[in-house]
């Protein structure tokens, strides 16, 4: 499956932005898919995961109330609204696909064999 993320831009503090992330493939609904963000000189971070079926989520407690994972499997797109932003949002946000995920989600970067080339999110003061 290749995976394209999309939505980034610059936004001020308080404000919110929609990210998607596109897939092409077949039976995109057996694929938990993923958001993690790195900012510069950061590791790579845990953001959201959803299951294939869209049953089961999970969020980095950083981001919990504010964001929101979901997914459309008609039109093969996991979606990460993001409310309330705060400028530590700020990163490179990069969504991963990861095979036999009907029903799981998994918040481990290694654990995803697929991954989109980031987009970037900027939230000024």
């Amino acid at each position: 499956v290749q995976l394209q993320a999309s939505g980034g831009g610059l936004v001020q503090a308080g404000g919110s932005l929609r990210l998607s992330c596109a897939a092409s493939g077949r039976a995109f609904i057996n694929y938990a898919v993923g958001w993690f963000r790195q900012a510069p000189g950061k590791e790579r971070d845990f953001v959201a995961t959803i299951s294939g079926s869209g049953g089961s989520t999970l969020y980095a407690e950083s981001v919990k109330g504010r964001f929101t994972i979901s997914r459309d499997n008609a039109k093969s797109t996991v979606f990460l609204q993001m409310n309330s932003l705060k400028p530590e949002d700020t990163a490179v946000y990069y969504c991963a696909a990861r095979a036999l995920g009907y029903s799981s989600t998994y918040s481990w970067a290694n654990d995803y064999g697929y991954w989109g080339q980031g987009t970037q999110l900027t939230v000024s003061s």
